[in-house]
């Protein structure tokens, strides 16, 4: 049965088939239930094998639930988290960090996303204050919520200052994949200097399923015996793991015969058919309807328009309203790819947005 490609998330994407061909592998018999099981030991070579041979991996059921346990993993209870104005775990977890983790989000301006190192500076003077929040971890997210993607260098800056300043790195691995396969580097070089990881897997072709990996050598040993007591206090522990653990692993070590990591292949798309539609929409950008606000690094569009030109497009494609434009009668869009769109998608859904922009013109 064929069903529209919309462009709101890529949250809507299809599971990948390869993930899918992963999970039927595991519906076989019986196996030990919370992590004890054969498919969760192929996750953790899959992530000694892709992040190094010490790094430790803890698979639970979401996003919010990953970035909950790092940074409670990471803070004590009175700790602060650093973080862009952006950042999910500020607008988009309903409060989770603050409820469930009892820390307190220390948020940070950021047009296009990316923190810049001096910023760090707003918080540091509280280390020491018994009246403020503790600024013990900063958040990074990459690729950014804006869609944009730290350079390198940039992150490494930014984590580097971070560290000297005490404090430790939690990097927001959302669209973890996305980043990597636009700096066009391996899993483990785009995350290096991070104290741990939120491992995205749902927004890359998985069914649901993300992973806490701690990668700093000097965690490994306490948070080896801590995060299975966090993991299960905040409801993340999975009792049939074995079918979260095999399509993270797919999306780790499934090539499909090409030789290629399922997660780089499908972010790789994701990227390009961004990439396309905002080279289609160029007319509309010519014309002065459209304007671009970010640049597209990933798998994400931002542009303003017209809010009739939106409700006209909106009326066959589901995209989200990322906030009010510059006046009342226009708004500021998120157009996402994800690895299951098409280029005919991307054309057909670039043809709407033109006739309703040209309609405006």
């Amino acid at each position: 049965m064929s069903r529209p490609i919309h462009f709101a998330s890529d949250n809507y994407a299809a599971v990948h088939p390869e993930v899918m061909e992963a999970i039927a592998e595991a519906n076989v018999g019986h196996d030990v239930a919370y992590g004890a099981d054969a498919a969760t030991a192929a996750f953790d070579a899959a992530i000694a094998a892709t992040f190094g041979d010490d790094a430790l991996g803890f698979p639970v059921f979401n996003g919010t639930g990953a970035n909950i346990v790092s940074l409670m993993a990471l803070s004590p209870r009175w700790g602060g988290v650093v973080a862009s104005e952006h950042a999910h775990i500020n607008v988009d977890e309903n409060g989770a960090p603050e409820r469930v983790g009892g820390l307190k989000i220390l948020a940070l301006p950021s047009v296009d996303g990316r923190l810049q190192p001096e910023q760090l500076a707003r918080y540091a003077g509280d280390l020491g204050d018994e009246h403020r929040a503790q600024p013990v971890v900063l958040s990074v997210t990459q690729s950014t919520e804006l869609g944009t993607v730290y350079s390198l260098e940039d992150l490494r800056e930014l984590m580097h200052a971070a560290h000297a300043l005490g404090m430790r790195v939690h990097l927001d691995g959302a669209r973890i994949a996305n980043a990597a396969a636009a700096l066009g580097v391996p899993l483990a070089e785009a995350v290096a200097g991070a104290d741990v990881l939120s491992f995205g897997g749902t927004k890359n072709g998985a069914m649901l399923g993300e992973a806490v990996v701690v990668l700093a050598e000097d965690l490994r040993a306490p948070l080896a015996h801590d995060l299975p007591y966090l993991r299960k206090q905040t409801m993340q522990l999975g009792s049939k793991m074995r079918f979260v653990s095999a399509q993270l692993t797919a999306l780790l070590t499934s090539t499909g015969g090409s030789g290629e990591p399922l997660w780089h292949r499908n972010a790789s798309h994701a990227n390009a058919m961004a990439a396309r539609l905002r080279a289609a929409l160029q007319p509309a950008a010519a014309s002065g309807v459209l304007t671009f606000t970010q640049a597209t690094e990933s798998n994400a569009v931002f542009a303003v328009l017209p809010r009739r030109a939106a409700a006209a497009v909106r009326a066959r494609f589901r995209f989200y309203d990322w906030q009010a434009g510059p006046d009342a009668d226009s708004v500021e869009v998120r157009w996402m790819c994800a690895w299951d769109t098409r280029e005919e998608d991307v054309d057909g859904f670039a043809a709407t947005v033109l006739a309703a922009c040209e309609e405006l013109a």
